[in-house]
């Protein structure tokens, strides 16, 4: 039996494959996707009176959900976008479910620089802010200023300056709270970007980073992005090729033939295929190089003991 006073945003036993860019994945137990921050405070008072555990989900993009479904509260966070830009000062406000292409594009028409290589990047900004996100020798935490942050606990908002975020490589605290089971929900972010550049330019930076992206990643399957961490100084993708892995497949899932460090979907792969070829990489890897890849997505839901850790 429903609980009586479950809230119209939220909806129970919604399918989580369509919300995600592998297109894999069960049925999520509850799922919400506010529009609004005061509809995201009253879904999550409304989680936390229940005693459900809360997934924030952003765009999907590096998230692998189990076969088997996620319990709790799956909070997909979309729909809360919006940005705010000064011209003469550089600095932007955004919800959390700001697009990144969307975000770079409105930023290099103002005429701010410093965002052009986030176009490339199918996520959003609070996903890129958990994760630290980053290409082209740049990363988000290069240009947060602060983070609007919600205590799905207590219901309370706390603003974090970037020096308390703990960034890292493709890392944030809230990574460590998500894998502490206390996770922390992006609001807004502002960042610091510089002004005064010729928009023109800075769509024309926009438009050949796509293009090179295009040419070098696997843009016409579904996939999860970068599956692993590159072990720095060494590149994940380079130490998959060499092994000959490119092209192995589990069912429909197939590590691309583009570029090793990604998994794509071929039709109607399942998240067990792709958590088989996460530890085919994993095993073969560390067999022959004595490196442990680290993954770089998200793991929703109860997969068996050999998956991929929920942070890496």
């Amino acid at each position: 039996m429903l609980p009586v006073s479950l809230p119209a945003t939220v909806l129970p036993d919604q399918p989580l494959a369509g919300l995600t860019s592998w297109k894999v994945g069960g049925a999520a137990e509850y799922l919400s996707q506010p529009g609004s921050v005061a509809q995201l405070a009253a879904v999550v008072q409304w989680a936390a009176a229940m005693g459900l555990t809360v997934h924030p989900m952003g765009a999907g993009s590096n998230l692998l959900v189990s076969d088997e479904g996620v319990q709790g509260l799956s909070l997909g966070l979309r729909r809360l976008q919006g940005a705010q830009l000064d011209p003469a000062t550089g600095l932007i406000e955004c919800y959390a479910g700001e697009p990144l292409p969307t975000l770079a594009r409105k930023a290099a028409r103002a005429g701010l620089q410093g965002l052009e290589w986030l176009a490339g990047i199918p996520g959003t900004v609070g996903g890129a802010v958990s994760m630290n996100a980053g290409c082209q020798g740049s990363c988000l935490a290069e240009r947060l200023v602060d983070v609007e942050l919600l205590d799905p606990g207590t219901g309370r908002t706390w603003r974090l300056k970037k020096q308390d975020m703990a960034f890292g490589y493709r890392h944030s605290l809230l990574q460590e709270m998500a894998a502490a089971r206390t996770p922390w929900i992006v609001v807004s972010v502002r960042l610091r970007t510089n002004p005064g550049h010729h928009p023109q330019r800075l769509l024309e930076t926009i438009k050949a980073n796509l293009s090179q992206r295009n040419r070098t990643q696997p843009c016409n399957l579904p996939s999860g992005g970068s599956v692993f961490r590159n072990p720095l100084p060494m590149r994940a993708g380079r130490l998959i090729d060499v092994l000959g892995l490119k092209g192995q497949r589990r069912g429909d899932a197939e590590i691309s033939t583009v570029h090793a460090n990604f998994i794509v979907n071929r039709g109607r792969a399942k998240a067990r295929h792709i958590q088989a070829l996460i530890r085919l990489v994993q095993d073969s890897v560390r067999r022959e190089n004595n490196i442990t890849l680290q993954t770089e997505i998200k793991c929703l839901g109860r997969f068996d003991q050999s998956s991929p850790s929920p942070v890496g």
